[in-house]
């Protein structure tokens, strides 16, 4: 039987119940039934953002690091079990560079259409982020490309397909960004680069019948100050089993 602390709920300054021991101190939020510290999974869930200025671009992250990662992220959920995703790390230089050079060709433009179009403080701080990844993505310690062994069904329709391919690949890129926050370690989910599948797939000797979902930007970060984005009230994005009929 799970013992867990004695401990009433209260309420922070922040309006997030937290709990207090006999003594007055904060004990731990304990799940009764998981055992899980609910404060901490929620801070990681909360807190794991796309990081790029933060990112250390002068200290190398161990392989043996990332396939520890990599080796949690493998446990996300996938369809049928099949278990068809595969990683490809790249820390060689030359390699980098020449990836990042295709990722500006894509990047840079992006960005600069959109910075005049997205002028309020929030755009322009996350298109600012991404611009200096852009113009630093060769210098970043590791890249990981996420792939799956076939290619995606992509006719319209075959929503499901589509929807049950990337399903079954996005989960662990999810999954490997936590992990890695856990130890100290930032990334950003990025997607230029796919615009030259073609050509990075020749680049890194990827076949044909290999589909690249995405690529991280994978590095330690500095400081430890990260706090949940803001986000529109979950009451406002819910519906209770009609659209847009408010959960009661």
């Amino acid at each position: 039987m799970l013992a867990v602390p004695f401990s009433v709920a209260v309420k922070s300054g922040s309006g997030r119940s937290h709990c207090e021991d006999r003594d007055g101190g904060l004990a731990l939020r304990t799940h009764p039934t998981t055992g899980f510290d609910l404060d901490e999974v929620e801070r990681l869930l909360t807190t794991t953002k796309q990081v790029r200025k933060r990112l250390d671009l002068s200290r190398p992250v161990p392989a043996d690091v990332l396939l520890e990662i990599i080796e949690i992220a493998n446990h996300a959920p996938m369809g049928g079990n099949l278990e068809r995703n595969r990683w490809l790390i790249v820390t060689d230089g030359d390699l980098k560079a020449q990836i990042a050079e295709r990722f500006a060709a894509v990047g840079r433009p992006y960005l600069a259409a959109n910075a005049k179009l997205r002028t309020d403080d929030r755009s322009q701080k996350v298109i600012d982020s991404a611009a200096f990844l852009v113009e630093h993505l060769a210098e970043v310690p590791a890249l990981v490309i996420a792939l799956r062994l076939d290619r995606p069904p992509l006719d319209p329709s075959t929503q499901g397909g589509a929807a049950a391919y990337y399903g079954s690949v996005l989960p662990g890129v999810w999954s490997f960004q936590l992990a890695a926050r856990a130890r100290g370690i930032g990334s950003a989910w990025t997607t230029f680069h796919l615009e030259h599948e073609s050509a990075i797939a020749e680049l890194l000797g990827i076949p044909p019948t290999v589909t690249q979902v995405c690529l991280l930007a994978v590095g330690y970060y500095s400081g430890e100050t990260f706090t949940p984005a803001p986000r529109r009230s979950v009451r406002e994005v819910t519906f209770l089993n009609r659209w847009k009929q408010p959960v009661e």
